[in-house]
């Protein structure tokens, strides 16, 4: 029986590979828009994408961003200004990407645009600073993709959501896992109502990679934690804050230097005739993360909560 077991897998695995290594044909003529492309994962895409050929459409945020990547580009790749909080903004650069595409449509649109802060513990934030979170990585993502979605179903074309494993398993407080649990559910959803279309939607959940988010992150927990009331710090103690803040650093810091993990995903997502619904680019996302949100709720609580510092009213 364990024989038979083994080679079915074998088997199953090898069609899959067999499958996944077929690429879209006449690559070069695809366009491909992508958000975030000032840093990070948007900044290495966009490069790796110009360097295959295809035609990026590059949204960034700033103009100096803009002017760097052009200087490291070919001339194939184009910028444009774009901030996804805007519908003024986002409306612009569907414009221009229709502009840019013609009749061809647009081939792909990977929304990687996001923000990691104000993060921290759910008792020490406001309304706004939920909303500064959701307002980039959830409604500027749904606006940017129901902008261009004409453009994609004319070319039968990709939907490249970035997500995250915090939006599997809610690690931490903060708008940061609601808007990444709501990028999954959107994209479930589109992904069904696409089908007909020939649109295919995947979703990136990369685990821990060490990117400029880190520093932000570490920043704005020292800046709530000075901003909070006394009677809060109080509850929980310096110690509490001190300790709270080395383990999630430590957790960061451990990730992965190697960002063409999830830039290497998300071109297959974009090329590859047969893309996954879901890629989790990173050790910890698939044999951590991933796993721990599959299991009962009691075990994942015990799990994740085993180590946290003790608050001071608990001492």
């Amino acid at each position: 029986m364990w024989f038979y077991l083994a080679v079915l897998l074998v088997l199953y695995f090898f069609h899959r590979w067999y499958r996944e290594r077929q690429t879209v044909e006449n690559l070069t003529e695809k366009y491909v828009f992508i958000t975030g492309c000032d840093s990070g994962f948007g900044n290495l895409l966009a490069k790796q994408l110009d360097m295959t050929g295809m035609r990026v459409l590059a949204g960034c945020y700033t103009q100096k961003g803009a002017e760097e990547l052009e200087k490291v580009t070919s001339d194939r790749l184009k910028t444009t200004i774009l901030d996804v909080t805007s519908t003024d903004s986002v409306a612009a650069a569907a414009e221009w990407v229709k502009r840019c595409v013609g009749d061809k449509g647009l081939w792909g649109v990977v929304n990687n645009a996001g923000i990691a802060t104000p993060s921290g513990l759910n008792d020490w934030l406001t309304k706004e600073d939920f909303m500064k979170i959701l307002s980039v990585n959830l409604l500027g993502l749904v606006d940017v993709t129901l902008q261009m979605l004409s453009l994609v179903k004319r070319a039968k074309g990709r939907v490249v959501n970035v997500a995250s494993t915090m939006g599997r398993l809610a690690l931490f407080g903060g708008g940061y896992c609601p808007s990444k649990f709501g990028v999954e559910a959107f994209s479930d959803s589109l992904r069904r109502e696409m089908l007909s279309f020939g649109v295919r939607v995947s979703i990136i959940e990369p685990g821990a990679f060490c990117t400029s988010i880190i520093t932000t992150v570490e920043d704005s927990m020292k800046g709530l934690w000075t901003q909070l009331p006394s009677d809060i710090k109080e509850q929980y103690g310096q110690q509490y804050f001190e300790n709270g803040l080395k383990q999630l650093m430590e957790v960061l810091y451990s990730g992965s230097t190697n960002l063409n993990l999830v830039t290497d995903s998300i071109e297959h997502a974009l090329t590859s005739c047969h893309p996954r619904t879901r890629y989790s680019p990173g050790w910890d996302a698939k044999f951590f993360f991933i796993p721990i949100s599959y299991l009962p709720t009691t075990v994942a609580d015990y799990i994740l909560t085993r180590y946290l510092p003790k608050r001071a009213q608990e001492i």
